[in-house]
């Protein structure tokens, strides 16, 4: 089974309020099941119901791979519960850093004292932190295939392209396209013929220009994007914390109009690639 479950589709900040139920007010983590392995992207805040749900389903291995560590993508690290079980076998990928410093780094900086009231050293699952440089193949199991690429945004974050049983994912999230429409060629390279392509749509074409330099793209290139790739299926996450249920609704209809198979993802959907 290769099946993605969305556990948090928003970016910058966690919402809530009668606006935001229907796509949901977590940060981003985006769960992908690969046969009886299970890959974790990004610790946002929807990461504590994702661990409260995969602990339920008995899961004791976890790898998770970090996209960057701005602090609505680690904000829920702490509280994924199977880090404190010494039953458990979690190991943190990130290849975003370019200044020395290491997975193992990033995480105890961020879980320690102000930050955190505890220490890593307070985590008793049996861990592992891998390093990666951005473009780099990553040979974790021998039967999934993972591509990653660069991404424009501030501090540097990576792109994943997820490959199993001759399907393919693309997570894309917290990049920033060139005015003009100009197609970035590390993400062409991680979406070409993709299956489902999951893009960060925080803002729309017409907000860009109020928001240069802020390391985000739109809805309407996410399209401009699929189309050039020939991606069979696009979905936008990372919502800004402004955009109420409404307002999605409203992008997922002129997207559907525009490309058939585009959405505004909801927090909680189950995307079966097939």
């Amino acid at each position: 089974m290769f099946r993605v479950r969305f556990w948090g589709v928003r970016g910058s900040l966690p919402v809530s309020g009668p606006e935001f139920q229907r796509y949901g007010g977590n940060t981003f983590c985006v769960e992908v099941l690969c046969g009886e392995h299970r890959l974790l992207f990004d610790a946002g805040s929807g990461m504590l119901p994702a661990s409260k749900s995969l602990l339920a389903e008995g899961i004791t291995n976890y790898n998770l791979f970090f996209s960057h560590c701005h602090y609505d993508h680690i904000i829920g690290l702490p509280y994924f519960i199977p880090l404190y079980s010494p039953e458990m076998d979690v190991t943190v990928w990130a290849g975003h850093m370019t200044n020395g410093m290491t997975t193992r780094q990033m995480v105890s900086e961020f879980i320690q004292p102000p930050w955190f009231p505890i220490k890593l050293d307070a985590c008793r699952a049996h861990m592992k932190f891998m390093d990666f440089k951005m473009g780099d193949e990553i040979d974790a199991f021998p039967e999934i295939g993972i591509r990653t690429g660069k991404l424009d945004h501030p501090g540097n974050a990576v792109g994943y392209r997820i490959e199993y049983q001759g399907r393919s994912i693309a997570i894309i999230t917290d990049t920033e396209h060139e005015p003009g429409g100009t197609l970035d060629p590390n993400v062409m390279a991680l979406i070409e013929g993709v299956d489902l392509f999951l893009y960060d749509s925080m803002y729309t074409d017409e907000e860009m220009a109020r928001h240069r330099g802020f390391g985000h793209s739109s809805w309407q290139h996410a399209i401009r994007l699929a189309k050039a790739a020939k991606a069979k299926h696009v979905g936008f996450v990372h919502h800004s914390p402004n955009r109420t249920d409404e307002e999605l609704d409203a992008i997922s209809r002129q997207a559907a109009e525009i490309f058939p198979n585009a959405f505004a993802v909801r927090e909680g959907d189950v995307f079966d690639v097939t």
